[in-house]
């Protein structure tokens, strides 16, 4: 029998990479963003703004999580 060898590059699930990424085209959709660039503000900032930064953050949030757990 021979030794394990080093670890190799951590695999992740790509489905699960790949969901993140058509949630990110879906929200960042040009029709779905007009609903919120309508004007309206949130703590004096626009809407559609915190809406951009909101998306955003949360993408990278699902990233990071699911490249740290290591899928």
């Amino acid at each position: 029998m021979s030794a394990p060898g080093p670890a190799g590059p951590p695999r992740f699930r790509l489905d699960r990479l790949l969901a993140v990424l058509l949630l990110g085209l879906v929200a960042f959709n040009p029709p779905l963003l007009r609903v919120f660039g309508a004007g309206d503000t949130v703590l004096g900032l626009p809407l559609l703004y915190v809406y951009i930064f909101a998306v955003w953050a949360v993408v990278v949030l699902f990233v990071a999580l699911h490249v740290e757990r290591g899928g």
